[in-house]
C-alpha cells in the first residue's frame, strides 16, 4: 500500500443528486418534487405552524394560565447543606459569594435558605431571602441573619 492507491472505505462517500439535470439523470422532469401544488413551485414558503389549511394545533387548544412577570424566583439552599459547606471549607461566614464559588448557585441566582436540616455550629449566613424556620434555625445554633 503507497499513496497512489488509497481509496476511501467503500460506501462512505455517495454521489450528489443533480436534479434538473435531463431524464438522463433520474432526476429531470419534476426534479424529485412531484406534481403540481404549491410545494412543487419556486419560492414556497410554508408559515410556523401551517397543516394544510387544517385548524393548526395552537389554535385548537384552548389557552390557560397565565405568567406573573413580577415573581421572583430564588435558587433553595438548606441548612445542611450549609453546614456541610461550612465543616468542609471551614468557614464561620458564608456569602452568596462562598455558595457561588461552591457551584451551589449562579452568579445572577437569587438565594433563598430554607430550614431543612439542622445546624451544629454558630455561622453567619448571608443571602437574598430566609424561611421562618431556617431563620429561627440559624439564630437558635448561634450564629446571625444577614438579608442583602
Amino acid at each position: 500500500m503507497d499513496l497512489s492507491n488509497l481509496q476511501p472505505a467503500v460506501g462512505s462517500n455517495k454521489d450528489r443528486k443533480r436534479i434538473g439535470r435531463g431524464p438522463g439523470s433520474g432526476y429531470g422532469g419534476t426534479s424529485t418534487r412531484g406534481h403540481k401544488g404549491a410545494k412543487s413551485r419556486s419560492g414556497y414558503k410554508h408559515k410556523v405552524g401551517f397543516e394544510g389549511g387544517q385548524m393548526p394545533l395552537q389554535r385548537r387548544v384552548p389557552k390557560f394560565g397565565f405568567k406573573n412577570f413580577n415573581r421572583v424566583e430564588y435558587k433553595a439552599i438548606n441548612l445542611d447543606v450549609l453546614e456541610v459547606l461550612a465543616t468542609a471549607k471551614n468557614l464561620s461566614k458564608i456569602t452568596v459569594a462562598d455558595l457561588l464559588a461552591a457551584g451551589l448557585v449562579s452568579k445572577n441566582q437569587l438565594v433563598k435558605i430554607l430550614g431543612n436540616g439542622a445546624l451544629t455550629k454558630a455561622i453567619e449566613v448571608e443571602a437574598n431571602a430566609f424561611s421562618k424556620k431556617a431563620e429561627e434555625a440559624i439564630v437558635a445554633a448561634g450564629g446571625t441573619v444577614t438579608k442583602k
